[in-house]
C-alpha cells in the first residue's frame, strides 16, 4: 500500500489519481454490464428461445452458483497473480462470451445448452473480477483513503444496481433480445480498456527454486487468517447471520407485498426500487461518518438502524398510498444504513489484511457470508407455508437484529476513528 505522507492535508484527491480513476471507471462499466446481463440473458431465453420456468430457473442458478463453487479458489488465484491482470482478463473473457451469443443466434446454433454454458462462464469471470477489484484498491490508495475509495466504488455498484436492469430491459424493448446482449459486451470492453491503463503497483509472490504452495494449503491459510483475527472473524459471522435471515426475509417479503398488502406488480417494483437511492446516499456518507464518529460506532449503529427499521414492515396494512410511501421510506432507510455497513466493513477488512492475502480474505468472507443464503431462502419458504406472510416476517426480522447485536459484542464495536493496521489481531484502534 502507498505510504502515508507526513502531512495528510497535502494528500491529493483520489480523483486526481489517474490509476484510481481507471479502476473506478472500469469497475463502474463492469458493474453496469453485469447488472444489465441479469435482465438481458433471462429475457433472451424467454423471448428468443421460448424457455420454460424450469429452464429459466436453471439459467438464474448457473449465473449465481460460481460464487459458492469457486470463491475460495479465486481468492488464491487473485493472490498469486496481479489483480489488475485478473480484472483485464475477466473483462475480455466476458466481452467475448457475450459477443458470441448474438453470433450463435444469427447462425442458428444458439439453444439453451449453449446459453447455459456461456452464462456460467460469465458468472465465473464475474467472481474473478469482483474479488480482484476489492484487492486492487489496497494497492492503489493509502490506508486513510480506503473509506473514500470504497465509497466511490460502491456508489457506482449501487448506481449500476438501479440503472443496469432498467437499461437491459429498455434495450430488449428497443432492440431484439440477442442484440441487447451486445450492450454487456460493450460495457466489459470499456472496462477492459480502462483497467489495462492502470500502472503496475503490485508485488506478486515469486517462487524461485520451489513450487508454488498447493492451492488447498493457501485456501486453508485464508480460512485460518480470517478465523484467527477477532475483527475479521466477527465480520464473517455477522455477515453470515445477516445474509441467512435476509434471504429468509426476502422470500417472505415478496409474498407479503402482493398477497397480504395486495400491491400490484408495479407497486412492488416501486417499493423495492427505493433501496437503490438509499444505497447511493449510504455510499456518500460512508466516506465521512466513520472518521467523524468512529468506525465501530458507525458499524454497530448503522446495522442496528438498517435491521431495526424492517421491524416496522409487519405493522403495515392495506395498499393505500400511505402504506406504499411508508414501505418506500423503510426501504430507502434500509438502503442507506446497510450500505454504510457494507462500505465501512470493506474498509476495515482491507486495512487489517496484508496485501499478500487480500484475495483470499475477500473470497473467504464472501463464501462464509453467502454460503447460508440458500438455507435462508428455504427457511423463508417453510415459514410462509406454515404461517401467514405477516406472522412469518416477524422471526426473520428479529433474526436480522442478531447481526448488530453480535457486532456490538465483538471487537468491531471498539474500533476508533482510524483504521487498524495489518497485524493488529485485536482489530482495535483508538480515536
Amino acid at each position: 500500500m502507498p505510504s502515508v505522507p507526513s502531512d495528510p492535508s497535502r494528500t491529493p484527491s483520489l480523483w486526481r489519481d489517474r490509476d484510481f480513476r481507471g479502476l473506478w471507471a472500469g469497475q463502474t462499466a463492469s458493474q453496469f454490464g453485469a447488472q444489465a446481463g441479469q435482465v438481458t440473458l433471462p429475457l433472451l431465453a424467454v423471448v428468443a428461445l421460448n424457455a420454460d420456468a424450469t429452464q429459466l430457473g436453471a439459467l438464474r442458478a448457473v449465473q449465481q452458483i460460481p460464487i459458492l463453487l469457486l470463491s475460495l479458489f479465486v481468492g488464491v488465484w487473485v493472490d498469486r497473480w496481479r489483480a489488475r491482470d485478473v480484472m483485464v482478463r475477466a473483462d475480455f473473457g466476458r466481452a467475448v462470451a457475450l459477443a458470441a451469443i448474438p453470433v450463435a443466434f444469427l447462425f442458428g446454433v444458439l439453444g439453451m445448452p449453449v446459453l447455459l454454458v456461456l452464462a456460467f462462464l460469465v458468472g465465473v469471470l464475474t467472481v474473478f473480477f469482483d474479488v480482484a477489484y476489492q484487492a486492487a484498491l489496497v494497492q492503489l490508495v493509502r490506508r486513510d483513503q480506503l473509506a473514500q475509495g470504497n465509497s466511490a466504488l460502491e456508489g457506482s455498484r449501487s448506481a449500476a444496481q438501479i440503472g443496469g436492469p432498467a437499461l437491459g430491459g429498455a434495450l430488449v424493448s428497443l432492440l431484439s433480445a440477442p442484440i441487447a446482449v451486445v450492450a454487456g459486451a460493450f460495457f466489459f470492453t470499456v472496462s477492459f480498456l480502462s483497467i489495462r491503463r492502470i500502472r503496475d503497483h503490485e508485488a506478486i509472490p515469486r517462487y524461485v527454486g520451489r513450487a508454488a504452495p498447493r492451492m488447498w494449503r493457501q485456501i486453508l491459510e485464508g480460512l485460518r487468517f480470517v478465523a484467527g483475527d477477532p475483527s475479521l472473524r466477527a465480520v464473517g459471522l455477522a455477515s453470515a447471520i445477516f445474509q441467512f435471515f435476509f434471504a429468509a426475509l426476502m422470500t417472505v417479503y415478496l409474498l407479503f407485498l402482493p398477497r397480504t398488502l395486495h400491491l400490484s406488480g408495479a407497486e412492488v417494483g416501486l417499493v423495492l426500487a427505493a433501496m437503490g437511492p438509499g444505497a447511493l446516499v449510504g455510499s456518500v456518507l460512508s466516506a465521512r461518518l466513520p472518521k467523524r464518529f468512529g468506525y465501530g460506532v458507525v458499524l454497530v449503529s448503522s446495522a442496528a438502524l438498517a435491521d431495526g427499521v424492517m421491524l416496522l414492515v409487519p405493522a403495515l396494512h392495506g395498499s393505500t398510498a400511505r402504506t406504499i410511501a411508508c414501505l418506500m421510506a423503510i426501504n430507502f432507510l434500509f438502503g442507506v444504513f446497510s450500505q454504510l455497513v457494507d462500505v465501512t466493513v470493506m474498509a476495515v477488512r482491507q486495512s487489517i489484511t496484508p496485501p499478500a492475502i487480500q484475495g483470499r480474505t475477500v473470497a473467504t468472507i464472501s463464501f462464509v457470508g453467502m454460503g447460508l443464503t440458500p438455507l435462508g431462502s428455504l427457511l423463508g419458504g417453510l415459514l410462509a407455508t406454515t404461517w401467514d406472510p405477516r406472522t412469518s416476517l416477524l422471526p426473520t426480522v428479529v433474526g436480522l437484529v442478531l447481526s448488530p447485536v453480535f457486532m456490538a459484542l465483538s471487537p468491531l464495536a471498539r474500533l476508533g476513528k482510524e483504521l487498524p493496521a495489518p497485524g493488529d489481531s485485536g482489530g482495535l484502534c483508538g480515536p
